[in-house]
């Protein structure tokens, strides 16, 4: 690595981080969020950068080479649909197999009285999840558990190793960001809300609906007893530098998805704690809001200043700007059909619109109000970065030495209640130990490996929930 591409990540991380922290860097830091764009501008196309991680890392060098962005997604285009079709999971259309191999992949919802989990299965959940997704969900959105035990351990065997060979491979991607481009990577780790994951992966959006209209104590329950999990899986993926923050993908949360007595009675009491845990870490949030949430930005100037980044996607940025942008660090605010559709001359007006309403004292980040696909144009995504570049300047002065660390005056960290099983176990060690002779040596070693190797099965089916 050069010394001035030293230098350079130097410069980007420093800028990057203080925008987040709600300080004024050097300059407004660039953040696109480029998914399938990086194919468009690279010259791949949406099959290879799905299908194929390695292509889709290379398609990232390339896009983080040609332009002048200060944090970068290490792979955008997350679900590896290899890892997808070894699973034979029945929800993506795979671009090349499903669909056209220049559509990006596609998700699909359930049928309302064919969901990935039924009504009834609710205490199934409650009671034990881990083992509900095991028993119950993988079985039914993995098509080859239909096909007999042969086909079945094949598609379990095959799809954990390969979520393990690609996890390994986000290190090395992220180093040669760094020593091959000078570019940070902007995010770290994976957090979804318990009502998300309740639409997105169990019951799909209707079944969630008319659940929260006709046993919205099940949901309720539901999302408690999902919480644990969904934290423990958060807490255990941070950036241990605290750098880089744990974004959460905001999906179906909002009004008007669900109602406003909803999201105050399940969604936001299932989800701040653990964005408060996170913080008592020391990391931050970086509250994807994808779709409109005017409605409950008071509740977000609830939590501790700093603790979060807030995306603009369809949310009315001057409001947002009013309600969060004294205590939080505000991102995006492009429209991406304004990427699409408009003319270079069109995005530079609203960026400067973005910048005079929202980054006059700092803690703001420019980027596209959704994920970039293969509709945003170069030629767009280029003014966006070149008028930020020039016109989103406070001082001369690059910015150098140490980032700015998160204020110490953190509160605790919440405690909440675990289930029967605690989170992090699929078998705890007390069921195994009942299941094994008397142990004639050290029996501390022999719990600690299991309760090591017994963690991966955990990771490998909420990683299969959250991440694919």
């Amino acid at each position: 690595m050069s010394n001035d591409l030293s230098e350079l990540y130097a410069q980007r991380l420093h800028r990057y981080v203080t925008a987040m922290r709600n300080g004024k860097p050097d300059r407004v830091p660039l953040r696109p969020f480029a998914a399938e764009f990086t194919a468009t501008y690279s010259g791949f196309t949406d099959q290879q950068v799905t299908h194929d991680f390695n292509q889709a890392f290379e398609a990232v060098i390339r896009t983080c080479a040609g332009f002048d962005w200060d944090a970068a997604v290490p792979n955008m285009v997350y679900v590896w649909t290899g890892l997808t079709q070894a699973a034979n999971l029945r929800y993506y259309a795979t671009p090349g197999i499903d669909v056209g191999p220049d559509i990006a992949f596609q998700y699909r919802e359930p049928e309302q009285d064919n969901a990935w989990m039924l009504r009834e299965e609710y205490d199934e959940l409650i009671d034990d999840p881990v083992g509900f997704l095991y028993r119950t969900w993988l079985p039914r959105v993995s098509a080859d558990f239909a096909l007999g035990p042969y086909r079945q351990s094949l598609a379990l065997v095959k799809s954990t190793w390969a979520m393990a060979n690609y996890f390994n491979a986000f290190g090395p991607q992220v180093e040669r960001m760094r020593t091959e481009t000078g570019t940070p990577s902007a995010i770290c780790g994976m957090l979804k809300a318990p009502l998300d994951v309740l639409a997105d992966k169990f019951r799909g959006y209707l079944g969630l609906a008319f659940d929260l209209m006709e046993v919205p104590e099940k949901v309720e329950a539901a999302c408690r007893a999902l919480m644990p999990h969904l934290a423990q899986i958060a807490l255990g993926s941070l950036d241990p530098a605290r750098l880089a923050p744990i974004p959460i993908w905001m999906h179906r949360g909002c009004v008007p998805f669900i109602s406003r007595e909803h999201f105050h009675s399940i969604y936001w009491p299932t989800l701040k704690p653990i964005v408060e845990a996170i913080w008592a870490r020391g990391n931050q949030t970086l509250f994807y809001a994808e779709g409109k949430w005017d409605a409950h930005l008071e509740a977000f100037a609830e939590l501790p200043a700093g603790s979060i980044i807030f995306h603009l996607d369809r949310s009315d940025f001057r409001l947002a700007h009013e309600k969060l942008g004294r205590r939080f660090c505000l991102s995006g605010g492009v429209p991406n059909s304004l990427l699409a559709f408009g003319t270079p001359q069109k995005v530079k007006e609203h960026c400067r619109t973005l910048i005079d309403t929202c980054a006059g004292e700092g803690g703001f980040i420019m980027d596209a109000s959704a994920i970039m696909q293969n509709d945003a144009t170069v030629e767009n995504v280029q003014a966006m970065t070149e008028f930020t570049r020039e016109y989103g300047r406070y001082s001369q002065i690059a910015c150098s030495g140490t980032p700015p660390g998160p204020p110490e005056d953190r509160l605790p960290a919440p405690v909440w209640p675990q289930g029967r099983i605690p989170a992090g176990a699929c078998l705890p060690w007390a069921a195994k130990l009942a299941e094994l002779p008397p142990i004639s040596g050290d029996a501390e070693l022999c719990r600690r490996v299991w309760e090591d190797v017994d963690s991966l099965a955990y990771l490998y089916i909420w990683h299969l929930v959250l991440s694919f």
